[in-house]
């Protein structure tokens, strides 16, 4: 009897362990071109990237306003508005969404009806967070880890809130804005300051593990990190103004590897396995580096700065431009697969920019300031974002105040 039971035992194991395994659910390709399955106007430029649930599309624009949109028709299933803008993306949370304002509050929302919560005041709550300055263009977006809402605010902080009922468990403060979105590893948060200073903090305590000092420009002589930080394989990459990108060994909080971008800045960072996607500004191109040593792979030119990250594929990656353009690329080559352009892209395209998207010979004339700067990315609509993708849809917000689904071409 003893015999049989065994054997029948080692059936049990022999067919567990030979059944195929599911196979892992990844983003699918948009091949070609996707077409246009309905776009929504804000009424006011849209910084924030859009994030997807079963059923909605969750977006913020420079309005105040939250918007969550049925991701089929773009039917405002419900809005809910603050005392600020929102240059930052949600948290959510089973039936909960955490949003941060410009007027200086996280909101705690029901997910399903936009109905609040709770909100949590930081010490700008009664002015309102504050920029750093006028290129400063994001908030930080908060992000949940062990039931604890993370986030940086423009007062110099970074908190850490109970997500139940929105009470603070630690704060800590630095120098300058917060505006970064904060990473994990373990028990370790990692978050830029505009004070130029890389922090590792205890997640649970708030206490300091180690700071990292940006070595500074002559233009940008804090070296404000604004890029928001990417933990992977030991490492904490992030960007700073200083025109230098940052691989920081995740538990010393030394620099194993550095790469100069000499025309700017170098902040949107994706992670791949062993290949980080790096956008930059002024270099106007998106970098495939060698996570060990940041050797450049490939370099795919996208003709105008990049400040979103990228979203992948299995093999192709999605970013967008301030030009207003979403580039599709092949993740092993670089090379461009289609493009989509926005609509302030298609209406004022040749108010700043040649046929060929170089710039006109008087665009000194026609921009002038830092407030024409902002026009400019404005008016062409420009991608400040990253693509949401959700089975065969892929949502892109822009500055032209609208929000574009795209549905997948087969």
């Amino acid at each position: 009897m003893k015999i049989k039971i065994t054997m029948f035992l080692l059936l049990i194991i022999h067919f567990a362990f030979a059944q195929p395994k599911a196979k892992e659910q990844l983003t699918p390709d948009f091949e070609k071109l996707p077409q246009l399955l309905w776009k929504f106007n804000t009424g006011s430029p849209v910084i924030g990237s859009p994030v997807i649930d079963e059923r909605c599309v969750f977006i913020g624009s420079i309005n105040g306003t939250l918007y969550a949109l049925d991701k089929n028709t773009s039917t405002v299933v419900w809005k809910f508005e603050t005392g600020g803008a929102i240059r930052s993306a949600v948290c959510l949370n089973q039936d909960k969404l955490f949003l941060i304002s410009g007027d200086g509050n996280l909101y705690c929302l029901n997910k399903t009806s936009g109905k609040m919560l709770w909100y949590f005041k930081t010490t700008t709550g009664f002015i309102g967070d504050v920029q750093h300055d006028f290129a400063d263009y994001y908030q930080s977006s908060p992000v949940i880890y062990n039931n604890i809402i993370y986030f940086g605010s423009g007062d110099g902080n970074v908190y850490a809130v109970n997500s139940a009922d929105g009470e603070m468990n630690w704060k800590f403060e630095t120098s300058g804005a917060v505006h970064t979105t904060p990473a994990f590893y373990k028990d370790k948060l990692f978050i830029g300051s505009m004070d130029g200073n890389l922090y590792a903090l205890n997640a649970i305590t708030g206490m300091l593990i180690w700071k990292f000092k940006s070595t500074g420009h002559q233009y940008f002589p804090r070296g404000e990190m604004m890029g928001n930080p990417v933990t992977a394989k030991g490492l904490v990459f992030a960007g700073s103004r200083d025109y230098n990108f940052y691989a920081i060994d995740i538990n010393g909080g030394y620099c194993r590897w550095m790469k100069q971008f000499p025309k700017g800045w170098a902040l949107p960072v994706t992670v791949n396995d062993s290949v980080i996607y790096l956008g930059t500004s002024d270099d106007r191109q998106l970098f495939a580096l060698d996570i060990k040593t940041g050797t450049v792979k490939w370099k795919a030119g996208a003709g105008f700065n990049i400040f979103g990250g990228c979203a992948l594929g299995i093999t192709t990656g999605y970013f967008g431009t301030l030009m207003g353009k979403v580039f599709a690329i092949d993740l092993k080559t670089g090379a461009t697969r289609w493009t989509f352009t926005t609509d302030g892209y298609n209406k004022n395209h040749l108010n700043y920019f040649k046929p060929d998207d170089s710039y006109r010979d008087d665009i000194g004339t026609i921009i002038g300031s830092s407030e024409n700067i902002v026009s400019l990315y404005n008016n062409m609509g420009a991608i400040f974002s990253t693509p949401a993708i959700s089975g065969n849809l892929m949502v892109i917000s822009s500055t032209d105040g609208n929000v574009y689904c795209l549905k997948k071409v087969d």
